[in-house]
């Protein structure tokens, strides 16, 4: 039940920087999947990143080295720092938390916040 809310997104120049942040507004932050997923019109929801309960942390190859997904479990809030920016990178950027399996599979998810760039 709980509501993810995400904010960081906004227009960069090339090669730029943004941190997105994914605030969790329920219980148990700690024992979720965190992730990001990017969305562009025409185009299926893609992975970008998660890190697990344990820290375990998963990248798309199209972002690795560039891109580090985080969380603080004190503030119940992931981050993804996107640094380098490319043209692929513009496109709607929205947190999910997961757990869980069967019947008692739990997976939430964020309205979205938009990453743009004028490349």
């Amino acid at each position: 039940q709980a509501q993810l809310v995400e904010s960081g997104g906004g227009l960069v120049q090339p090669g730029g920087s943004l941190r997105l942040s994914c605030a969790a507004s329920g219980g148990g932050f700690s024992t979720y999947v965190m992730a990001w997923y990017r969305q562009v019109p025409g185009k299926q929801r893609e992975l970008v990143a998660y890190i697990t309960s344990l820290s375990t942390t998963y990248y798309d190859a199209s972002v690795k080295g560039r891109f580090t997904i985080s969380r603080d479990n004190g503030k119940n809030t992931a981050y993804l720092q996107m640094n380098n920016l490319k043209p692929k990178d513009k496109a709607v950027h929205r947190c999910n938390k997961s757990k869980g399996v069967g019947v008692k599979r739990e997976d939430y998810w964020g309205q979205g916040t938009q990453v743009t760039g004028a490349w």
